[in-house]
């Protein structure tokens, strides 16, 4: 194909998807979007994947490398609601101590069409969330005790649809895989690093194996934390959905965030990445390094909403 074609698809392209867009609402055009972009991050990571064990390791080391993956990763996803909640002090709540938390719960979980996740409450004077969980028949949600004081009853739906809207996207379940992929090619860099290189081929070349174990990690996990912005932007666009108000999301999201920066949690970093908005200082790393996108985009995107 000529590269005069190849622009004219393109173009051709760009010019169907505007007119898709134009009929399509915002909601589902984020969500086709987030999720094309996850499924294109995924296959850069497994690409990633082939390309490393090929430079570094070889079959054999591939295979050994994606097993050491799944096996340290495996434990993380099947016990991710016992850890999570233990680690952050989490407390189960029944109906009678919580009864108007359960039962708004458990409303916007029939419209999402999930199943009633437990509810826990964090001791903490700022307000937050996250859920956890490895599939909805396994999922919990959790709040911190200032959160029901700090939102009105509208926000805090806003907020507890975006934590369903993770448990109906399985992003548990997506974030483990994305998890092994790039542990697995942590792992074939350590090898290369320790045992030398692969001697499947005698054509294999040094520049190329020195490049991979070096940059390969650090490009695994920039995509790593690429996959879960995407998340969180489908999330917000789900969540939206299922509350039907956005811009209630939207001012739940600006309260938690000046909240939060104005009194950070004492929380483990290694669970920072779970909450709705950063526990540790509201905001976040900048740019490739963050796990959630920026909170402005987040709300601009909900503000421009309709349903």
């Amino acid at each position: 194909m000529s590269r005069a074609s190849v622009f004219r698809l393109t173009a051709a392209c760009r010019g169907l998807y505007r007119m898709i867009a134009t009929v399509i609402d915002p909601i589902q055009e984020q969500t086709m979007t987030s999720t094309a972009k996850t499924f294109l991050l995924m296959a850069a990571l497994t690409a990633l994947f082939m390309f490393v064990g090929s430079a570094l390791a070889g079959r054999q080391g591939m295979i050994l490398a994606l097993f050491m993956a799944v096996g340290m990763n495996f434990f993380a996803y099947w016990y991710s609601d016992r850890l999570a909640l233990s680690m952050n002090g989490a407390q189960e709540v029944s109906e009678s101590e919580a009864p108007h938390l359960h039962a708004l719960v458990a409303e916007l979980a029939n419209r999402a069409a999930l199943p009633k996740p437990r509810v826990y409450v964090v001791q903490s004077d700022t307000p937050n969330a996250f859920a956890t969980g490895r599939d909805p028949e396994h999922a919990a949600i959790a709040v911190t005790s200032a959160i029901m004081q700090a939102l009105n009853r509208d926000e805090l739906a806003g907020v507890l649809s975006h934590e369903l809207a993770h448990i109906k996207n399985r992003d548990i379940l997506i974030s483990s895989i994305a998890a092994v992929m790039a542990g697995a090619i942590a792992h074939l860099a350590t090898m290369a690093m320790f045992f030398g290189g692969s001697r499947d081929s005698e054509n294999s070349n040094p520049i190329a194996a020195l490049a991979a174990m070096i940059v390969a990690p650090l490009a695994a996990s920039l995509i790593q934390l690429a996959i879960s912005r995407s998340r969180e932007y489908l999330a917000d666009a789900t969540g939206a959905h299922i509350c039907g108000r956005p811009l209630d999301l939207a001012s739940a999201l600006d309260k938690l965030t000046h909240y939060n920066e104005a009194r950070p949690m004492n929380v483990n970093p290694a669970s920072a990445q779970m909450y709705i908005v950063n526990p540790l200082s509201g905001g976040q790393l900048a740019g490739l390094f963050s796990t959630h996108p920026p909170m402005a985009e987040r709300i601009r995107r909900l503000r421009g909403m309709r349903l």
